[in-house]
């Protein structure tokens, strides 16, 4: 996806001065706000990423988490930067560009986030409806290569993308752009119903039957995650359809691009909710780690007031499956 409306000159044309300075004020506002939001998420997903990377014995959740806090810290920096660099053109007289390497960051990122985020709510499905094949045949580093194939995965359709649709497209925009696009936006698509279908047979196990699952501190974490996606984060998938394919709303990329920093601010802000939430801070020391463990713990907790399970368990619980 290119955004190419960012770099586009802000002189009124047919229009009254004053309809103009109002549009461009907003305009301003909404990227005051955008850095803001992604200073949050860049701060919020390099703690993520240092407590799971180093601090934290990973499981097959946790890789996923990992890899979503990785392209949701690659998206804020793309946005961040394409952001100040719109201010400082309108505040100062220094002309300034940005490579074009930043918008195939920026496809790169979103394809991957939309990806683990799929991959983590149909591998939570699957350890629901068929729980034995899960802890018994599943493989032991699933996740770790499925994250390896996203990964290369997403880079691969972002490069295609930023060539043929970026750099190259006066020369083969005819015929391979649309194809590239008709391949992303499918795969998007079917990223899109694979979240949609596991997340809603998630809740219909949690919610709904005989065999009702007992609910744990991961369930909460991986259906408020994919909730906040809906809300904020489909929107620029939604609206990269509609401007390649049926070219409406031309005008509406810098409030889907605050929507999309919204949602990578987002996730490590529900990860600490989630794992303090109806904990008594006042009796008992909580670090960071301690709580992004209860985040991803995929036990149930004792019921009696002030009891949870302890930061041993909470890792032993977490590492009953492999990578």
């Amino acid at each position: 996806m290119t955004v190419t409306a960012w770099e586009t000159n802000l002189t009124p044309t047919n229009g009254s001065d004053q309809a103009f300075h109002q549009y461009d004020t907003k305009f301003i506002i909404l990227q005051l706000l955008t850095v803001m939001v992604a200073l949050v998420g860049l701060a919020g997903n390099t703690v993520v990423l240092w407590l799971l990377g180093f601090r934290m014995r990973r499981n097959a959740f946790s890789v996923y988490i990992l890899n979503l806090a990785g392209a949701d810290f690659l998206f804020l920096s793309c946005y961040i930067i394409q952001a100040l660099e719109t201010l400082i053109r309108n505040f100062s007289l220094i002309s300034i560009s940005i490579p074009d390497f930043f918008m195939i960051v920026s496809i790169f990122a979103y394809i991957s986030g939309l990806s683990f985020l799929s991959a983590i709510s149909t591998e939570r499905c699957m350890s629901i409806l068929w729980p034995i094949w899960y802890r018994c045949r599943r493989p032991r580093h699933m996740s770790t290569v499925m994250c390896a194939l996203l990964w290369a995965l997403s880079l691969l359709l972002s490069i295609l993308e930023g060539n043929y649709c970026g750099y190259l497209n006066w020369i083969v925009h005819d015929f391979w752009c649309p194809v590239l696009d008709f391949i992303t936006v499918s795969w998007l698509i079917l990223l899109f119903v694979l979240l949609s279908e596991s997340s809603l047979a998630l809740m219909t196990r949690l919610l709904c039957g005989s065999l009702r699952v007992p609910l744990t501190r991961l369930y909460v974490t991986v259906m408020i995650t994919v909730l906040v996606f809906l809300l904020c984060g489909l929107p620029f998938g939604i609206y990269w359809f509609l401007l390649f394919w049926l070219d409406a709303f031309p005008h509406l990329d810098q409030f889907v691009v605050f929507l999309s920093c919204v949602n990578s601010c987002a996730n490590p802000i529900i990860y600490f909710f989630v794992g303090s939430f109806r904990q008594r801070w006042w009796k008992q020391r909580h670090t960071l780690r301690l709580v992004l463990q209860r985040a991803l713990q995929d036990t149930p907790e004792v019921d009696e007031p002030g009891e949870s399970l302890t930061g041993e368990t909470l890792a032993m619980s977490g590492g009953s499956l492999g990578q």
